[in-house]
């Protein structure tokens, strides 16, 4: 009779922590992003990921650090700064795409990133982040 009880006891153990190790009931820490104003709140880390790189790193040709400043006390880039200039510009940009996608090509729901968008990043950019061929300053 003992053993009996200690074979259930263990099956149910081994089920309670194994239901345990599989639940997702709070969000990942990195799933969960601060400061997004385009961009949805409730974006996924790999849509984030393909709009940073496709968008940006492919379509303007810079890095993170063009428009995320880094931490002053442990030099990672801190992504929810609003610090540099670039940042808001870039705001600005994709604020202007959907506005064009929106207007222009009747688009309904126009996303960054959305294969579904006609002017990208890229129509303009071309993989440069000055297109007009100047420096930031205009020069």
């Amino acid at each position: 009779m003992n053993r009996k009880f200690l074979v259930i006891l263990s099956l149910a153990a081994v089920v309670i922590i194994g239901a345990a190790a599989t639940s997702d009931s709070k969000p990942k820490e990195e799933d969960t992003y601060v400061n997004l104003k385009v961009l949805p709140k409730d974006i996924s880390s790999k849509e984030l990921q393909k709009i940073m790189v496709d968008e940006f790193e492919d379509g303007l040709g810079v890095s993170c650090n063009f428009c995320h400043a880094a931490d002053k006390n442990t030099g990672k880039l801190d992504f929810a700064s609003d610090e540099k200039p670039e940042k808001e510009i870039a705001r600005s940009m994709m604020r202007m795409t959907i506005g064009i996608n929106k207007k222009y090509f009747k688009i309904k729901h126009p996303m960054i990133g959305s294969p579904e968008l006609t002017a990208t990043c890229n129509t303009c950019h071309n993989g440069v982040a000055f297109p007009d061929g100047k420096n930031a300053g205009g020069q």
